[in-house]
């Protein structure tokens, strides 16, 4: 079975149940391994088999159960479309296409217009099958903006709930201003109509509207609910309108959300208060008040109406990350082609494409600089806060921003090959999925709208038998006020926000954390395992140390001298150990000199004449193997080696000159990351398949108490299970390469990325780059995560049990109060808004080591 992860919006959701409903039913679609609906990004996740599986099919489940899937329709020009025999084959190439939805080709207007899922199709992919079925674009498919299409949407959203918010505000307050009169005729202040808290509120407020309008209170109380009842009319039909929509839907489909509660409860009061106005008759008869409840109808939709405009602007702070990612995109690259230097869109450019990049620009995709030298700042994309130097064959990444050189440079991977799209699909996945700890809060959220109905049926089936009169004022009120404090938004929030918001913040830190999984088990780490070369170290060797001998007038030869003439014979070779020597010459900007007769002796070093010298860079054994006198560096040579370190022989016409020593020194982050990790209390072991010498003697440099050495490769996968027998739970860092199966094995998984490689599939986490203070960040940043999903939680699971007993009058027999619907509105509509507010506390973590 082919699997592979898609992810495409989902549109039409309101609470954590809206999530469960659409989950269970892509989860019972055929060849669908695993499904995660995220109600905080809005998006579905899914591993499939891509045999069995199209985007369409599950787009198709998603309206069955009454929600639906973002689409973007495009209309195409086709050339030569009216002269073909038929649109059957370009119909069919293009919905062949994943994440297509519809075709219809026009041949009289030579147009084809295409639905597709944003995100799962791309432009790029549609003009391709239209070319596979032979025929050409009047003109390319403009390629969507991600980053202003999620704007946009997010925009209008906020407008719609500011618009409808207004409308039901201002309702709100006029109708309770018209309430106060009906109050007073009845024969009781504002506190009496329920017993309500609210009612108690506006007490106070009384005075000062009988003062300012006392022409209200002469008016005839008919006229006043008429008019309660008109303005009432179009809160329901408009600002209202999507819960009512909402909850029929759910009927249609057999299922109940968030909008279920919001309507009944809402209707049920605007329906008793229709009643009382029209026909109070019916009330008077059995020697009850007509009370109507307009203003508390028009109050809960404007309170809810306020806190989902509030949590719409809270969670696109969330998601922030991501359109920060984004942008580090250009719109546009400047490329040579036949001879010239033109800017074209960014999607256009190829593998291959010569890249002009200017001062100050942005690098556009990733590659490897052709000429010019600069320094490239990666802080925004790999948290590396200095600029890095970059010259002639070294690689850029896109997305960076260029310093003050120009250059030219070769694209070597574009669109979603790049360093910047991968990451962002990482983030994206890690956002869309579930930590195991929201198991729990998805089981409820599947059972808690029957649930709360069935409670405020019995609160209000028990205050009309038992309560005070009139009952069915009282029961009506215990009904209304059950179904809108309830708030599984809170449930359905407690997680993913908080996910949302800490892999958000680890991208900007250069840790890419894989999701709720990672976040989770990271938790229970007491042990980690660094492989040594490349990880701990810097996995290349590198110039130490630069001895000269003493010449027989009690001097030394100059180092500098010593570096220049081996550097130069060394430039010729391609030996790991003369590419070092090399490297340093020219970090101490050395001018070298071009060797004449240069000759590599295989296994013994290298030699050459450089000017008036015969210089020779030879191995200690080679030099002892020709009874050449080391004279004063024999002893530093021998100590050296001792230490693990590769020591060769500068010979200057036949006598040795100098010794060079050669390390692979360990990472300037090492020690004060093992510090604090040390501080945190883990247990560290360094692992390796070098000596016992060389890896105890790296172990002692960083602090490190347990070595396992001369491990190979895949015997580490070994060492791994070993250590988990004995009880522990094991992160292993490593480069995700050679170390892929011990990642695998570990309990978490961290790899070490190289700027360009971010996508290790073995890792739990992914370091973007080597820095290992970016470890102890991951570990501080996934507990922080976890720490705010289950306070969330906990105060989702709270709010819930104590609020819907509370609305249901349990407090009643004992103080005399019952909850108002207004009052309950305002706590729901604040539930899920602090746990928003909560998980972007973690937009502030900083991690205690810097980054």
């Amino acid at each position: 079975m082919a699997s592979t992860r898609v992810s495409f919006p989902i549109e039409g959701m309101t609470c954590g149940a809206c999530a469960v409903t659409v989950q269970k039913r892509l989860a019972d679609e055929p060849g669908v391994a695993e499904a995660a609906v995220n109600y905080a990004t809005g998006r579905a996740t899914l591993l499939v088999d891509v045999e069995r599986v199209k985007i369409a099919d599950l787009v198709k489940a998603v309206r069955e159960v009454g929600y639906d899937s973002a689409k973007v329709t495009v209309s195409v020009g086709v050339e030569g479309l009216h002269y073909a025999p038929g649109v059957a084959r370009l119909e069919s190439e293009v919905a062949a296409v994943s994440g297509v939805l519809r075709v219809a080709a026009n041949q009289a207007t030579e147009q084809v217009t295409i639905d597709y899922v944003p995100g799962v199709t791309t432009p790029a992919d549609l003009e391709a099958a239209i070319r596979r079925a032979g025929f050409a674009l009047a003109a390319p498919i403009p390629a969507e903006d991600p980053v202003e299409r999620e704007r946009l949407k997010r925009r209008r959203e906020v407008r719609a709930l500011a618009a409808r918010f207004a409308v039901a505000a201002v309702a709100g307050v006029l109708t309770m201003i018209g309430s106060m009169p009906l109050m007073s005729a009845a024969g009781h202040g504002p506190g009496a109509k329920g017993h309500d808290v609210w009612g108690r509120l506006m007490a106070p407020v009384e005075a000062p509207v009988r003062s300012l309008l006392p022409d209200l209170y002469t008016l005839d109380p008919t006229v006043l609910k008429l008019a309660m009842l008109v303005l009432t009319v179009p809160v329901l039909l408009w600002s209202g309108r999507q819960f009512f929509v909402g909850a029929w839907r759910g009927v249609q489909h057999r299922t109940a959300d968030m909008n279920t509660l919001i309507a009944v409860g809402t209707g049920a009061a605007f329906a008793y208060s229709v009643v009382a106005t029209a026909v109070p008759a019916v009330f008077r008869g059995a020697g009850l008040e007509a009370d109507v409840y307009f203003e508390a109808v028009n109050a809960i939709v404007a309170l809810i109406l306020l806190g989902r405009l509030l949590e719409a602007r809270a969670k696109g702070r969330t998601s922030a990350a991501i359109r920060q990612l984004l942008a580090l995109r250009p719109k546009t690259a400047r490329v040579q082609r036949s001879g010239e230097d033109r800017d074209i869109p960014l999607p256009e450019v190829v593998v291959g494409d010569r890249l002009v990049v200017r001062p100050g620009e942005t690098v556009p995709v990733d590659g490897v600089i052709l000429q010019g030298a600069t320094s490239v700042s990666e802080a925004l994309l790999t948290g590396e806060p200095m600029p890095i130097e970059k010259q002639t064959g070294d690689r850029v990444i896109g997305g960076t921003v260029n310093g003050a050189g120009s250059f030219v440079m070769e694209a070597r991977a574009v669109g979603n090959h790049t360093a910047l799209a991968q990451i962002v699909r990482l983030v994206e996945e890690a956002q869309g999925t579930k930590a195991p700890v929201q198991r729990l809060a998805d089981r409820v959220a599947g059972v808690f709208v029957p649930i709360v109905i069935a409670v405020a049926i019995a609160a209000f089936v028990v205050w009309f038998v038992l309560g005070p009169a009139p009952q069915v004022v009282f029961a009506t009120v215990a009904l209304v006020t059950v179904l809108v404090i309830a708030c599984p938004c809170a449930l359905g929030l407690a997680t993913p926000t908080a996910i949302m918001v800490g892999t958000g913040k680890g991208a900007e830190h250069g840790v890419l954390i894989r999701g709720g999984e990672a976040l989770e088990a990271i938790r229970r780490v007491d042990t980690i395992v660094f492989d040594k070369t490349g990880t701990v170290t810097e996995g290349r060797p590198t110039v130490t140390h630069v001895l000269g001998a003493k010449k027989s007038d009690g001097t030394t030869v100059r180092p500098g001298e010593i570096l220049r003439l081996a550097a130069s014979v060394e430039a010729r070779s391609e030996h790991p150990l003369a590419r070092a020597i090399v490297d340093s010459a020219k970090l101490k900007k050395i001018d070298l000199s071009a060797p004449d007769r240069f000759v590599a002796m295989s296994g013994r070093g290298a030699r050459g004449i450089v000017g008036k010298f015969l210089v020779e860079v030879i191995s200690v054994r080679h030099a002892r193997e020709r009874s050449l006198d080391l004279g004063t560096l024999t002893q530093e040579a021998d100590r050296h080696v001792l230490q693990g370190r590769s020591a060769v022989v500068v010979v200057i016409n036949d006598t040795v000159q100098g010794l060079i020593v050669i390390a692979d020194v360990v990472k300037p982050s090492a020690k004060p990351a093992l510090e604090r990790l040390r501080a945190m209390g883990f247990k560290l072991y360094l692992l390796s398949g070098d000596s016992k010498v060389a890896a105890n003697l790296v172990a002692k440099d960083v602090g490190i108490d347990a070595v396992i050495a001369e491990v190979a490769p895949a015997d580490k996968v070994d060492e791994i299970k070993r250590l988990q027998r004995e009880g522990a739970v094991v992160a292993m860092v490593g480069d995700g390469l050679n170390d892929a199966p011990a990642l695998a094995q570990a309990d978490v998984g961290i790899a070490i990325g190289t700027g360009t490689d971010v996508a290790v599939e073995a890792s739990d986490i992914t370091l973007i780059r080597g820095d290992l203070r970016a470890v102890v960040t991951a570990i501080e940043l996934s507990r922080r995560t976890m720490s705010t999903v289950r306070s969330n939680l906990l105060f989702a699971f709270i709010y819930n049990v104590l609020g819907i007993p509370l609305a249901a009058g349990a407090l009643y027999p004992w103080t005399g109060l019952v909850l108002s619907p207004v009052v309950a509105s305002a706590a729901m509509a604040l539930s899920s808004l602090s746990v928003v507010g909560n998980s972007l506390r973690l937009r502030r973590f900083a991690p205690s080591l810097g980054s």
